[in-house]
């Protein structure tokens, strides 16, 4: 299944949960779990189609609070926080046996009239991607859900590779689905990145985002689906087993998309 098919599949799950049980095929694991892109992008289109049209996203804030198994029905619940004349606030949880995997909360507004502008975002100075650079497919290591995306690193290093840097600069992009690329498309594709600190080892080991918050640009411009977007995404601190990370990204004219900020628990 691709990622518009899996969209798809939840529609038909929220629309008659009972007939239409949800899972994720082993294609999209991380490890044991569901890759947090696809999690997170399934809560967060579960929201979005009971908020108002006339509301936009500005930020989702994503917890992963334990593990969500592949090929295990998964139950999505919604609630309505708060809705005022210019925010409305939500709340989702993903769950499997009756346990919370994923909370997520996402905050939609209007627009409203100010006097204020300020663009102070770094601009995009990365060159084109190419295949010597697209991270390969290594059995056991590479993550399968990869194979849903094209990501190619400019700056940085392979993971388990004993690099001294603690960065990633490149490229990503859906693959295997065409169509254009809403916000929910975005959402799944924005977590696919490595954890920068895992270049710094020498032997594989886990890692696991605990916590994600994503704010969005607005407004976003059209995207197709195999667009290559841009990422700048740099470690701030890490100690202790735990890991800070910040992440600018950009679409290809290099028009700053969002904003995310991931902590991250290493297992070496």
């Amino acid at each position: 299944m691709n990622f518009n098919e899996i969209i798809d599949a939840c529609d038909n799950y929220l629309h008659n949960p009972t007939e239409n049980p949800l899972t994720i095929p082993k294609l999209w694991s991380q490890g044991r779990t569901v890759y947090g892109g696809l999690s997170a992008a399934l809560l967060f289109h579960a929201i979005k189609k009971q908020v108002n049209p006339e509301y936009q996203v500005k930020n989702i804030n994503t917890n992963f609070v334990g593990p969500m198994l592949t090929d295990e029905p998964i139950e999505i619940e919604v609630q309505e926080v708060r809705t005022g004349k210019n925010v409305s606030q939500w709340l989702a949880f993903g769950r499997q046996a009756e346990k919370t995997c994923t909370l997520l909360q996402a905050c939609f507004v209007r627009d409203r009239e100010s006097k204020i502008t300020i663009n102070n975002a770094p601009p995009l100075t990365l060159g084109a991607p190419n295949k010597k650079s697209f991270i390969p497919q290594i059995p056991k290591v590479t993550p399968k859900f990869l194979k849903n995306f094209d990501l190619a690193i400019l700056g940085g290093g392979i993971p388990f590779t004993g690099r001294k840097t603690d960065f990633y600069q490149g490229w990503f992009r859906h693959k295997n689905t065409e169509g254009k690329m809403n916000d929910v498309a975005l959402v799944g594709l924005l977590d696919a990145t490595p954890p920068t600190v895992l270049q710094m080892l020498k032997w594989p080991a886990p890692a696991s985002t605990i916590n994600w918050n994503l704010e969005f640009i607005h407004p976003l411009p059209s995207l197709d689906m195999q667009d290559w977007v841009a990422f700048d995404d740099q470690s701030v601190h890490a100690k202790d087993g735990y890991s800070a990370v910040e992440m600018h990204v950009w679409d290809k004219q290099g028009r700053l998309l969002a904003l995310s900020r991931q902590t991250i628990a290493v297992f070496d």
